[in-house]
């Protein structure tokens, strides 16, 4: 799996510019960073094909923290803007609530009049259906059991769910992502960056 000259051709405007004898292109280091996330090796476990691995490891870091792995995120997001393509994401700890982390990510981009958001049980709570109809959208979610007033909602769009499990599972194909117990992978920055590139190349 790698980008190819075409595909990169429509990204590397969002991408710093290299000045100077630079040996890795911008395109090695994207791949390179693809093959890490897609192998789940170590930056020093890098074919030679791709250079120094050092060197490809502080880009990374640089351009995660710098928000350039942002701006190729949100160019593809223009590129490739279709039904499947994810709006935004974000990483958070394992012992926190889903609900919370999802009302950020609602207000993150503002409101779609009209459009549906379908939601698991997770976020059936009354704040984050709230939310939802402030923002004008209307929240797809089953009530739970033991709800002493249960809401209608519309079944056959909430099946739909299903296609957001198929991208976690394309993901979990991505080594790296599926091995989150390696040291290299708990850092914030650098996995929003390999998730970047991940999600626009399964």
């Amino acid at each position: 799996m790698e980008i190819t000259e075409e595909q990169y051709a429509r990204i590397k405007d969002t991408l710093p510019v290299q000045r100077g004898n630079v040996s890795l292109s911008n395109l090695q280091f994207l791949n390179a960073v693809l093959y890490v996330a897609e192998h789940g090796c170590k930056w020093r476990g890098l074919p030679k094909r791709f250079g120094n691995w050092h060197t490809i490891y502080t880009r990374m870091n640089r351009w995660s923290n710098s928000g350039a792995m942002d701006r190729v995120f949100e160019k593809l997001q223009l590129e490739q803007a279709n039904a499947r393509t994810a709006i935004t994401f974000a990483l958070s700890p394992g012992n926190a609530h889903d609900a919370p982390e999802g009302r950020e990510l609602l207000r993150d981009p503002g409101s779609f009049p009209g459009m549906p958001v379908i939601m698991d049980r997770a976020y059936e709570g009354n704040e984050t259906r709230q939310l939802v109809l402030e923002l004008e959208m209307v929240p797809v979610v089953p009530p739970k059991s033991n709800r002493v007033d249960p809401w209608r909602y519309d079944r056959a769009r909430y099946k739909k769910r299903n296609e957001i499990e198929r991208l976690f599972r394309r993901l979990k194909g991505h080594a790296l992502i599926n091995s989150a117990k390696r040291r290299h992978w708990r850092i914030s920055a650098r996995c929003d960056g390999i998730l970047t590139l991940a999600i626009h190349s399964t």
